[in-house]
């Protein structure tokens, strides 16, 4: 990462991980990257303050605007968050079951590629209409590098994955998020390779912000 961030200017990192995260550290090893995750020091790494977050929780967080939100990432497999009223929850809904396996075996990219668009599509409105009955929101917005492959959106709007930069913004923000001055990005700031549930970057993703904050607290972290 440090690689890819030659060149640029910054007081604080973000960084979204396809795992499970708690208390700003991976607690799982990711299962479409290579080891040594857990445990990892990014402060250290880095020399300046850092943030880690599941990064299906980037995308959600540059996505919200209000009220109770479910995000839905489909990529490599299926990432989920929810954010009621500015409180972030992340969930592993793709683990969940379903039918002869999870959420994620019938709608992440292995499924995409083994049963062909058509019937991926179908499984994806079928998934996306359960989790809408189960947990009420308000609305939904359907991400991840896969999401381009739907020829509609089944009742919801349309992620896009520049919002997990801005969603790393958002991290050191304490207030309101629709206050939040987003900087003018890298020119080279999305150029990773798409690789998971809405984030480039091999699937992790390094923000360049000018504020300085402790890390966060907990999984439940209130914009």
């Amino acid at each position: 990462m440090k690689k890819l961030a030659a060149g640029w200017s910054y007081d604080a990192v973000s960084i979204g991980l396809p795992c499970p995260v708690l208390r700003n550290r991976a607690v799982a090893e990711p299962t479409n990257l290579g080891k040594g995750w857990v445990g990892f020091n990014f402060r250290s790494a880095f020399g300046c303050p850092a943030k880690v977050v599941n990064d299906a929780v980037m995308q959600a967080l540059g996505s919200y605007r209000h009220g109770k939100m479910l995000f839905i990432g489909l990529g490599t497999g299926l990432g989920s968050t929810m954010i009621v009223d500015g409180i972030v929850e992340p969930m592993e809904l793709g683990h969940l079951p379903y039918k002869k396996g999870t959420y994620e075996s019938y709608v992440g990219n292995r499924a995409l590629l083994k049963k062909g668009k058509k019937k991926w599509r179908r499984h994806v409105a079928d998934v996306v209409a359960r989790l809408v009955a189960a947990l009420e929101p308000e609305e939904v917005v359907l991400g991840g590098g896969n999401a381009k492959e739907l020829k509609t959106l089944p009742k919801c709007r349309a992620g896009d994955n520049r919002n997990a930069f801005r969603g790393g913004f958002r991290l050191w923000e304490a207030s309101d998020p629709a206050s939040v001055r987003l900087p003018k990005l890298p020119s080279n700031a999305n150029k990773g390779k798409e690789n998971g549930n809405g984030n480039g970057m091999a699937r992790s993703n390094l923000q360049a912000t000018r504020r300085q904050a402790p890390g966060m607290e907990g999984s439940r972290s209130p914009l």
